[in-house]
């Protein structure tokens, strides 16, 4: 029988209740009403240019491509180039799916992998990499480096290792050379690499001197990491957060076209198919980069007023050099800063939902409107 661990998201309840009873009136509109800050779903409005998209292409009677059309696998093969520093993807390693989450949680079961086979994923970890290694009834390992795998043989080695950069929750952004150390490993031994980069454009690194562009996180995919090839490599990236997508289901997984064509005939077979209007969305949003700025500038702004004060009521931010969150710890367990945020009227989520080693942290969304973070700024004061 199928063992999957509980929704983690169900045992929040209780300081959920806890937090949305908070009432302090000397605190004015910022002392009542939940601030809830556990989750991270974009609150602004999708861009007007991607709602147009979707409106023109809503007369669609029949069936899209699996595969996606021409145009949108271009579309992304030229963001890769303009936005990531990937030249040359090959639009024929391009592939549209329902978001990137059943992606993550079915990569295992689309790559064949089965019983015994190893999926390798970070020890602080988005939950569904361990999901889908389940779901698959493969064996889910978690892992902070690669020497942390042991003596090597046919029942250990990984099949897949999944990279997350910027990490979930933690934010954490993994550099060209240990990604290139890592791609380098796998090759050598057989082992897919498949890189989940969806908070790519959110990268909260100081500029390089003199440059008016934000740094540029790194990909699986980048010359300088994969030597020019992406033999064995699969790159995951979403439109959800960068372009306040998460309702319309938007992402996409690129790199090995060998690897994508084998993706592309399941899904082919099993009908996960990408809706005709949302590809012309994703196609309208990878073409308008102003709205990405946008975006990432309120996100930058929320980030700037709650962290101060996130620090301030005693917490310490570890990593968070990029993504949507603040990964933060006051060195007590994780449920005890639940509990005394609530206590506030802010919710958070506990690090323990990340894996045994998240058990002291809490990781903090900016995905709440600039209204509810200036509230939880006066409440943390």
């Amino acid at each position: 029988m199928l063992t999957l661990p509980d929704f983690p998201w169900d045992s929040l309840a209780p300081a959920k209740e806890r937090a949305s009873a908070f009432s302090d009136p000397s605190l004015g509109p910022a002392g009542s009403g939940l601030v809830d800050l556990s989750v991270g779903t974009p609150v602004d409005p999708t861009p007007e240019v991607v709602r147009r998209a979707l409106a023109e292409a809503a007369d669609a009677p029949g069936y899209p491509q699996t595969y996606g059309t021409p145009d949108l696998r271009e579309a992304v093969a030229a963001w890769f180039a303009t936005r990531r520093g990937v030249p040359a993807l090959d639009p024929a390693g391009v592939l549209p799916t329902i978001g990137s989450k059943e992606l993550v949680a079915w990569l295992p079961t689309l790559l064949g992998l089965g019983e015994g086979d190893v999926v390798g994923f970070p020890r602080v970890a988005y939950p569904t990499y361990d999901v889908g290694a389940r779901l698959a009834r493969a064996v889910p390992r978690a892992v902070d480096s690669l020497t942390a795998l042991g003596p090597l043989t046919a029942a250990t080695t990984p099949k897949l290792l999944w990279l997350n950069t910027p990490g979930n929750p933690t934010g954490q952004v993994l550099g060209v050379e240990h990604l290139a150390k890592v791609v380098s490993w796998a090759r050598e031994h057989g082992v897919v690499v498949a890189s989940d980069e969806c908070y790519a454009e959110l990268d909260w690194r100081p500029r390089e001197p003199g440059s008016a562009e934000p740094p540029t996180t790194p990909s699986v995919l980048d010359p300088r990491v994969c030597g020019g090839s992406h033999e064995g490599l699969l790159a995951v990236y979403s439109l959800s957060k960068q372009s306040n997508l998460a309702g319309y289901r938007a992402a996409f997984v690129a790199g090995d076209p060998a690897l994508v064509g084998q993706l592309l005939e399941v899904r082919k077979h099993a009908g996960m198919i990408v809706p005709w209007p949302v590809q012309r969305a994703m196609l309208a949003a990878l073409g308008d980069a102003g709205h990405v700025e946008e975006q990432r500038a309120r996100y930058a702004a929320r980030r700037a007023a709650l962290r101060p004060a996130v620090e301030a009521f005693g917490l310490r931010v570890e990593h968070s050099e990029a993504g949507l969150y603040l990964w933060a710890t006051a060195g007590e367990p994780a449920r005890r800063t639940v509990d005394r945020l609530a206590d506030r009227g802010i919710l958070v989520a506990p690090g323990d939902f990340y894996g045994p080693a998240g058990r002291a942290h809490v990781r903090i969304a900016l995905t709440a409107t600039d209204e509810r973070v200036a509230a939880a700024v006066r409440r943390l004061a």
